[in-house]
């Protein structure tokens, strides 16, 4: 330690500069680094989807890390007895665990396009190290079943299902009830303004025409996204090697296989890190070296003057 201090001691203007350029170099890379982690998995990544704000740890897809009972919020509809021709949106959510993420992932797919369906995302990560994949499709209601018998059968376990369903039957008859209201002032407006006379009366029956028909347009909107989604339920498939990158808690808490990867993964980033503050030091080298050669040559110079 004595050593260290003689030598700044005799060296000050040596250690400033060194202190300078470490400086620059560590603070570059620590705030680099700083901006991946929060790009990764603060910023939707997760960041801001959406905050997921005070929310817990998510993992792929938006599903909180640790939970296995997750289940989607919904509103849920008054219990009735009458089940016959409801309109129920259905959407199920699937973590699989996969011997290969993009075979299973092209599988689904196709699956879902062969039901009568289609793809309506598909998320691919990671897939050198340990790939984890988010697809999202939409297939006939009716054959929401047949669908999962087919996904449960890619997976090597099934790490987590969640089945959801909304029914938006009232909602839909409350629509369809307001539209004919809407239709029938409508029609009785369009009488007013065939019989209107003077420009006052016309301009402002118009308006109220123009008015109801925006509303009508809304509400048939609205009734049209419900008779959609009722036909065609979603499913949300998370596939991994890996079950600790799949939203679920896992039934053994501790599993020595799972964490020599995980210590493994952290000793490449350790060393990574490393490799990264040499290069950034090599870099500046460019500066520091000439600095540190003019210094000795200066100090030696001063010695044989002496």
């Amino acid at each position: 330690m004595s050593i260290i201090i003689n030598w700044i001691k005799a060296n000050k203007l040596t250690f400033v500069l060194l202190l300078i350029v470490g400086y620059f170099v560590f603070n570059k890379f620590f705030s680099s680094a700083s901006y991946q982690m929060v790009t990764r998995y603060g910023g939707v990544d997760m960041g801001s989807e959406i905050a997921m704000k005070s929310a817990p740890a998510m993992g792929i897809g938006g599903m909180p890390i640790g939970r296995s009972d997750y289940i989607p919020p919904i509103q849920e509809a008054p219990p009735t007895t009458d089940v016959a021709n409801r309109l129920v949106i259905s959407e199920s959510y699937l973590s699989l665990l996969v011997q290969s993420v993009v075979d299973a992932q092209n599988q689904i797919i196709q699956t879902a396009e062969s039901l009568g369906g289609y793809m309506v995302n598909s998320n691919l990560n990671n897939p050198q190290d340990a790939p984890t994949a988010t697809i999202s499709v939409r297939v006939p209601s009716a054959k929401l079943r047949e669908a999962l018998e087919v996904y449960r059968g890619l997976a090597v376990k099934v790490v987590s299902e969640n089945l959801t369903g909304q029914d938006v039957t009232d909602q839909f008859v409350d629509n369809k009830a307001r539209l004919e209201t809407l239709e029938k002032t409508k029609a009785k407006f369009e009488e007013i303004f065939d019989q209107a006379v003077k420009i006052e009366d016309i301009l402002t029956v118009q308006r109220e025409i123009i008015n109801l028909q925006a509303e009508i347009d809304s509400v048939k909107g609205q009734q049209n996204y419900l008779e959609k989604n009722a036909q065609m339920a979603r499913l949300t498939v998370y596939l991994s090697t890996d079950e600790f990158a799949l939203p679920y808690a896992p039934s053994e808490s501790w599993r020595p296989e799972v964490i020599f990867k995980q210590a493994v993964r952290s000793l490449v980033a350790q060393v990574r890190k490393v490799g990264t503050a040499f290069i950034w030091l090599a870099v500046y080298s460019v500066i520091w070296i000439p600095v540190l050669v003019l210094f000795f040559y200066l100090k030696r110079r001063n010695k044989l003057s002496q």
